[in-house]
């Protein structure tokens, strides 16, 4: 009786313990959320006073977005990836579709001299986050499916660099340059995981970065951007503004920062400052200490996504597999660009911190991608038979 009731407890363990769900990505994600949260509550609070709103206006929008992303992630991690798989193509189609019609007259609006969002009742959206869920599901299909070819033919490699190329024309009649390049960045990335020869791989590479460096210095204020990159001292008080006053923010913060919610450079020196410069704001109150807790958090969580989508390819799940890789390079890739951009390493683009930096569309989106990867978790356990908890 004590071997079959031992069975019985053994057999019911893998339901007992997480469901399968990953409890590391849950953990390093919240606490990179919470981080965030507490962040924009301590940059936002001068301008949410300028504006006439609630000293934490901008922080309780946040979090009603991230209820909401949470809210609608518990539905998507009930769904089989499976599913996904199938209507990869229309999420695409609806993704491109949405790019142009936000482009006729009176649909969509203008902010800060970009088309970049369309009004649906009191919410505003901004129609690059959710092609970049789009995208990434449908490549994730697309190598699935035509693996062999993507492995050994060129027009296996140029159909998705086709469709990619609309799809940032798209974003650049906006324009939204930063988008074009993250969404390129990642189809890339997962094109060179789908085994695309490597010589062929370098020589679109180089053809795509070409491309973008021609367009980044046709653009008069694109160029402006990059010869300021170079020497924000040059012009501080103009051009080199946002640029030189992250830098002081960074170095008044010092080792251990000068305290939450202390920070100057958030009274108006800093443009934007709860959305795309939050992290000089991390450095500017927490200090060093601060910025390279958040850079770890960071590593942490894109390795963890990779792990998870080794075990999706070990269990034979290929598309749960590129769609887990190319959710962690597109959160890599945004943080990178977000980071090196505060940091004075790369040029001003206006790109948020996924899972902190203020921002309803990126928050809703990230956490809908976050859900998709722990359904990849679970699925790859369940598939491998292993049925263990994420933390084993």
């Amino acid at each position: 009786m004590s071997q079959a009731i031992s069975r019985h407890v053994f057999e019911q363990r893998p339901h007992a313990e997480g469901y399968g769900y990953d409890l590391w990505l849950i953990g390093v994600a919240g606490i990179l959320v919470g981080m965030g949260l507490v962040m924009v509550a301590s940059s936002s609070i001068p301008i949410a006073h300028k504006n006439g709103y609630v000293d934490l206006y901008y922080f309780w929008r946040q979090l009603a977005a991230l209820l909401l992303g949470v809210g609608i992630g518990a539905i998507v991690l009930q769904v089989p990836l499976a599913m996904f798989e199938k209507i990869s193509t229309l999420l695409l189609f609806l993704g491109v579709a949405s790019l142009a019609i936000i482009l006729l007259p009176g649909v969509g609006r203008e902010v800060n001299g970009s088309i970049r969002w369309f009004q649906i009742g009191p919410i505003s959206v901004q129609a690059s986050e959710p092609v970049k869920l789009a995208i990434i599901v449908y490549i994730s299909s697309y190598l699935v499916r035509h693996q062999a070819q993507v492995q050994s033919e060129f027009i296996g490699f140029i159909k998705p660099v086709g469709v990619l190329t609309i799809i940032a024309g798209l974003l650049l009649l906006e324009p939204d340059f930063g988008a074009a390049v993250v969404i390129f960045a990642t189809t890339l990335g997962m094109l060179f995981l789908g085994r695309v020869p490597l010589l062929r791989f370098a020589a679109w590479g180089m053809v795509a970065l070409a491309i973008l460096t021609s367009l980044a210095m046709l653009a008069p204020y694109r160029l402006q951007r990059l010869m300021t990159f170079l020497d924000p001292w040059s012009d501080p008080y103009d051009t080199g503004f946002q640029l030189t006053q992250a830098l002081i923010a960074f170095g008044r913060g010092e080792w251990f920062g000068v305290g939450l919610g202390n920070s100057v450079q958030k009274l108006f020196y800093l443009p934007e400052v709860h959305t795309d410069f939050l992290f000089a704001v991390i450095g500017e109150e927490l200090g060093m200490v601060g910025t390279i807790t958040v850079i770890g958090l960071f590593l942490f969580l894109i390795w963890r996504i990779f792990f998870i989508g080794s075990l999706a390819q070990r269990a034979g799940q290929h598309f749960a597999a590129y769609l887990s890789y190319g959710i962690g390079l597109l959160i890599g890739i945004e943080a990178f660009i977000n980071i090196g951009v505060n940091m004075g390493l790369l040029p001003t683009k206006g790109l948020t911190l996924p899972l902190m930096s203020y921002g309803s569309n990126s928050m809703l989106i990230i956490c809908i991608m976050l859900a998709m990867v722990l359904r990849v978790a679970k699925e790859s356990r369940a598939a491998s038979g292993r049925g263990r908890p994420a933390y084993d």
